[in-house]
């Protein structure tokens, strides 16, 4: 049952994203276009998507658990790192060139585009990489002599 959820959650997230055309690079290129062939209407999409959540946080946290399993998982830090403002800037810079964000190549992928595989493959070999980057960095510290002397 909670994969039939995810699902239709992933569908109506899909649709929504293609009916409102934000899987077109070409419109949310025109919307960063602010002195050129700029299009105001990714506004909507985010007010929209932002007023959804607002609302809707609000009710379901009010439950004391999920319907479909015992406890919320929530983000515990509010810590704002360099490694969040990178990731971001990264972001934002990647969907300003490509058109694209994750939420918007993933149901683009049905359209059978050469460029939106590119796009995902291209994602998919970052977080790797990141992934990758993260876990060696891990090793090596966890690695590390305590004493100079020691090995």
């Amino acid at each position: 049952m909670p994969y039939l959820v995810v699902y239709l959650a992933g569908l109506l997230f899909g649709l929504g994203i293609m009916i409102s055309g934000m899987a077109n690079p070409a419109k949310v290129i025109n919307f960063f276009d602010v002195f050129g062939t700029w299009d105001p209407s990714l506004i909507f999409v985010m007010g929209g998507a932002l007023l959804t959540t607002l609302l809707g946080y609000r009710v379901v946290l009010a439950r004391e658990r999920p319907w479909l399993g015992d406890r919320f998982h929530l983000p515990t830090s509010r810590v704002i790192d360099t490694r969040l403002v990178a990731g971001a800037a990264i972001f934002g810079v990647g969907w300003g060139i490509a058109g694209f964000c994750p939420g918007g190549a993933l149901p683009a992928l049905g359209s059978g585009r050469a460029d939106v595989a590119l796009f995902v493959a291209a994602l998919a070999a970052g977080i790797l990489t990141t992934r990758a980057v993260l876990e060696h960095r891990a090793r090596q510290t966890t690695d590390k002599p305590t004493s100079p002397g020691a090995r």
